[in-house]
């Protein structure tokens, strides 16, 4: 009896996380699932994918897609990935509008929130980075954003500490209707390994360079085969950018830059697998990439039509 009141109550659903690039999206959704699905950075626009992660609890399953940040596009890259964005509003059960409580509200939180005028899906209003602010500051950014939409919630978090993420899954439970379970209960993320593989390298990219180098930036999983001991596991992959010059800091002095971003991608690899790993990384120059459909096409960001 107990099993059929369990089966009966059990909610699922899916969320949208929408945002200006770098309030802290990712950094929620790696918070939520207990471990890294999404690579995180302070350079804004580090989500090019939509990114899907799984939260399971007793009571219901909650799929989070993490969309790239929604920004003003100046390539082919770009737009993909504003409509990346856009396109889940109306295909999600709730949306997460995060912002960043210690910036103030701009050109890019006034595109989304005309957005959301057009949106018939609930929406939270997810204030992060409370840690970083006064108390005091926050009742005066509530009142503010209640005044341009009708929020079904406003839930002041910090997803860097953990602080009220409680709190918004117990919100987002009451808002799920009653569902299935989608996937297995100990399954986090729906993307594949080699996936996962490619955005760590591209995260030790983005960590360890600066200026124009991040956005000229895309990485490929050559190949993934397990050795013939069985005990490890071999990766190749290549990192893409528009320049020879760019090429340069990528490998760096003595080929010691792409040493480190191997180095620290392997090791976050061995952690998030769970088993030794071999990885080679090269540097190819592939021209003008981001405005190429036929090369966006090849990273994957675009399905063949």
């Amino acid at each position: 009896m107990d099993n059929q009141k369990k089966k009966e109550t059990f909610k699922s659903g899916f969320v949208s996380i929408i945002g200006r690039p770098n309030v802290g999206k990712s950094t929620l959704l790696n918070q939520v699932v207990g471990q890294k699905v999404a690579i995180m950075s302070n350079k804004p626009q580090t989500t090019r994918n939509q990114i899907r992660a799984v939260y399971t609890s007793d009571k219901g399953q909650f799929i989070f897609i993490d969309t790239p940040g929604i920004h003003k596009a100046k390539s082919k890259l770009g737009d993909y990935m504003v409509a990346a964005a856009e396109n889940t509003l109306n295909e999600v059960d709730l949306v997460l509008f995060v912002i960043d409580a210690t910036e103030k509200r701009g050109a890019g939180e006034e595109y989304i929130l005309e957005r959301l005028k057009k949106v018939n899906t609930p929406v939270f209003l997810v204030i992060n980075k409370i840690d970083q602010i006064h108390p005091e500051e926050l009742l005066p950014l509530i009142d503010e954003y209640r005044k341009h939409h009708d929020f079904k919630q406003i839930v002041p978090i910090s997803a860097l500490q953990g602080n009220n993420t409680d709190a918004l899954l117990q919100s987002i439970l009451l808002e799920m209707p009653e569902g299935p379970m989608y996937y297995p209960a100990d399954q986090v993320t729906d993307h594949p390994e080699r996936f996962i593989v490619a955005e760590l390298i591209r995260e030790k990219v983005l960590h360890l360079t600066r200026e124009e180098i991040p956005h000229s930036i895309a990485v490929t999983v050559e190949e993934m085969k397990r050795g013939e001991n069985g005990k490890t596991l071999y990766i190749y992959a290549a990192i893409y950018v528009e320049r020879d010059s760019q090429k340069g800091i990528l490998i760096g002095k003595r080929g010691d830059m792409l040493k480190e971003i191997s180095k620290r991608a392997r090791m976050d690899m061995e952690r998030l697998l769970g088993e030794k790993i071999f990885l080679e990384v090269w540097v190819k120059v592939k021209k003008d990439w981001r405005n190429q459909e036929r090369m966006l096409r090849n990273f994957g960001f675009y399905e063949e039509k």
